[in-house]
């Protein structure tokens, strides 16, 4: 088997697929799309619509070159998930004695280049993309715990109580909700800031959880990058969604006017940029000052408070002109919270 019309292979993402077969709840529901000569397979009828598809490799004949074996079939859609199953030499490198894992199968039959490259494009460009949004959603139905599970649950708390921050400001699934004017963040911004918190590995964890094993408590060397790791593995999402909120009504109450004002083109504090922004400034800079991570406690609103004295943005500073959209604007808002660049550095720039 080789590859036919596929895009680049992405190790990312068949690492990514190696642990996901790794938990007990694995399954691929799809089938792996092949293409196979019709010199190297025979049907034999059963029924008028039930028969035996026969593979064999073909020996060639005249000027026809041979087939092998290992070349009979090429992966028109499924690559990824059959790199999964193989080491780097292209060997099979899992065991299944214990676990046995089935993959569903398609096989067109004497396709040539053009309908191969039909059959991908289908299958890839058709297709809607689930929004992450609403994949977080759904964790909420899983019976096992896990991180993204936790982030979900402290995401919905955080909308859903009314004297929070983000009261109503969270967009669950990834649109607007109905009877909503403004939400500034989608569930995804929030929970893939926030897993960063608790997790190195979250699928590695969902699948040891999901399997009954323990996970041992994070070290005081692990808490630095992952602060909120032993609440997470104790249970404490009371605890991890306090903090959350206490910090960010810090940063309300330092610039309310801006926090509020959702409705202003441009404005930056309310939006994902700043939100994750804070999110890294809480991580690497507030908690490890506050020497919570040691103690598992909650910081009070005035303590997060007294961390943000330093700052001395305005309301009125928080616009395109000085943060610009995307990645950069985030970057440059991240290095002002830390000291390292001034207003006036700005717009000297």
């Amino acid at each position: 088997m080789f590859l036919g019309i596929q895009r680049p292979v992405s190790p990312k993402r068949i690492k990514e697929i190696k642990q996901y077969i790794d938990g007990d709840d694995a399954t691929f529901p799809t089938s792996v799309i092949l293409a196979v000569d019709e010199r190297c397979a025979e049907y034999e009828s059963i029924t008028d619509s039930l028969g035996t598809l026969s593979l064999r490799p073909f020996q060639g004949e005249g000027d026809e070159e041979a087939i092998p074996f290992e070349r009979i079939a090429k992966v028109i859609d499924g690559q990824h998930r059959i790199a999964a199953f193989m080491d780097e030499e292209g060997n099979w490198c899992l065991d299944f004695s214990d676990k046995p894992f089935e993959i569903n199968v398609a096989i067109f039959v004497g396709a040539d280049v053009s309908e191969q490259a039909n059959i991908f494009a289908t299958v890839n460009l058709a297709q809607t993309k689930v929004n992450k949004s609403l994949v977080y959603d759904l964790t909420e139905l899983a019976l096992s715990p896990s991180p993204h599970k936790t982030c979900h649950n402290v995401a919905v708390s955080l909308d859903r109580e009314k004297s929070s921050p983000f009261y109503h400001r969270i967009k669950r699934l990834g649109t607007a909700t109905p009877g909503r004017k403004k939400e500034p963040l989608t569930q995804a911004s929030f929970v893939e800031a926030l897993i960063k918190f608790l997790s190195a590995n979250p699928v590695q964890d969902r699948n040891m959880l999901l399997a009954g094993k323990k996970i041992g408590r994070a070290s005081l060397g692990d808490l630095e990058r992952l602060p909120f790791r032993n609440l997470f593995l104790e249970g404490k999402e009371v605890d991890i969604t306090e903090i959350v909120y206490n910090y960010f009504c810090a940063i309300r109450n330092k610039w309310p006017k801006s926090w509020e004002d959702k409705d202003r083109v441009g404005n930056l504090l309310p939006r994902s940029n700043a939100f994750k922004a804070f999110m890294v400034y809480l991580r690497e800079d507030i908690y490890p000052k506050l020497d919570a991570r040691r103690e598992g406690r909650v910081p009070s609103i005035d303590e997060f408070s007294r961390c943000l004295d330093h700052i001395s943005l305005v309301d009125s500073d928080f616009t395109t002109r000085n943060f610009a959209p995307g990645s950069g604007g985030q970057a440059t808002f991240l290095r002002m919270l830390r000291g390292e660049l001034l207003l006036a550095d700005l717009i000297g720039d």
